[in-house]
Order: C-alpha cells, then sequence, then structure tokens
C-alpha cells in the first residue's frame, strides 16, 4: 500500500495535509514509542524498516529484533485502542523547552 492510498483514505476523512499523512503515522509511533523509553531504538528503527545511517554499523549489526518488535507493536496496538475507548491523551509539546 502506497503513502498515496493512505493520504487519499485521510482526506476522504477530512484530515487536510496539513493535520496528518500517511508519514506523519510513522513519525508519531517513532516518536512515542521512543519517548516511553521501554523499547530499544535500533527495535523501534528496524520496525519501521530504517536503513542504520552509519555505514559501519550497518554493515555489522544485522538483528531483526523480531521477538520485541512483536512485544512493541502489541503494546503500541493495546494503546491506541485504550485512546479509542476514550483514554485520556497526554499532548507533549515536542520541541518545546519545559520552563
Amino acid at each position: 500500500m502506497s503513502d498515496n492510498t493512505i493520504n487519499a483514505a485521510l482526506r476522504r476523512l477530512g484530515f487536510s495535509k496539513d493535520q496528518m499523512t500517511g508519514h506523519g503515522f510513522r513519525a508519531m509511533a517513532a516518536t512515542l514509542l521512543n519517548e516511553m523509553g521501554t523499547w530499544n531504538p535500533d527495535a523501534i528503527e528496524r520496525q519501521l524498516a530504517h536503513a542504520d545511517g552509519n555505514s559501519i554499523r550497518r554493515a555489522y549489526a544485522r538483528g531483526q529484533y523480531w521477538d520485541e518488535r512483536v512485544r512493541m507493536m502489541q503494546h503500541w496496538s493495546d494503546y491506541l485502542d485504550q485512546l479509542r475507548a476514550g483514554a485520556t491523551i497526554l499532548r507533549p509539546k515536542f520541541g518545546h523547552s519545559v520552563s
């Protein structure tokens, strides 16, 4: 499924491109999973199918983190289900300093 398919569905649901994009879901998941502090950042990056930017590390670090990724995606699914059921949504202000 392409980004355009997801984006077209989002537009039909009434979301503008400034509100949400297909890639925005990936960014949201990456941000929140990293912020949870529970998951190995390498497992998150592998789940997103990102290549390591360091060519030497990429050549040697070939782990798939399969078991952790399965647990992580179940946790993510449970989190989304809680939001759908009306759980309180915390809205962090990413990129803003705490005063």
